[in-house]
């Protein structure tokens, strides 16, 4: 297993194929692909030694106080392997991240008990997602 902080066109390729079989980013393009990896602050991917991505997450932040992560994701056949751990643990040790306050993300509730292993938790006060679509 290997990690790369910047994605090949090749492995952009492959991070839009597993793209393809997620409910909450099918649908995206190959020039959306491309153009969310180049407008991320931190990419962070799991390679197999034939240089093949296996896993992914991005980073979007202000290096101060926070920093949000998004597009967590690993290949089916690659799943129960610690890789999303992993990919956890590699964006809470970026040395670019280690003065960031507060990391950040969007899960669904069958994720919650994954992501409180890592420190995370769903008690935000009062805060809630507000969002207007630019469609």
């Amino acid at each position: 297993m290997n990690v790369t902080y910047s994605l090949s066109d090749k492995n952009i390729e492959e991070l839009h194929s597993l793209y393809q079989e997620e409910w909450w980013t099918k649908g995206r393009t190959l020039q959306e692909t491309r153009s969310c990896v180049k407008g991320s602050q931190i990419n962070i991917g799991v390679l197999t030694d034939e240089k093949t991505l296996i896993a992914y997450a991005r980073v979007l932040t202000d290096f101060t106080f926070k920093a949000l992560i998004f597009d967590i994701i690993v290949s089916e056949n690659q799943r129960r392997n610690g890789l999303g751990d992993k990919l956890i643990e590699l964006i809470k040790a970026h040395k670019k991240l280690a003065s960031v306050k507060s990391f950040e993300l969007y899960c669904l509730p069958e994720m919650f008990t994954f992501y409180e292993r890592h420190g995370f938790s769903a008690e935000v006060g009062d805060i809630k997602l507000m969002r207007q679509s630019n469609a």
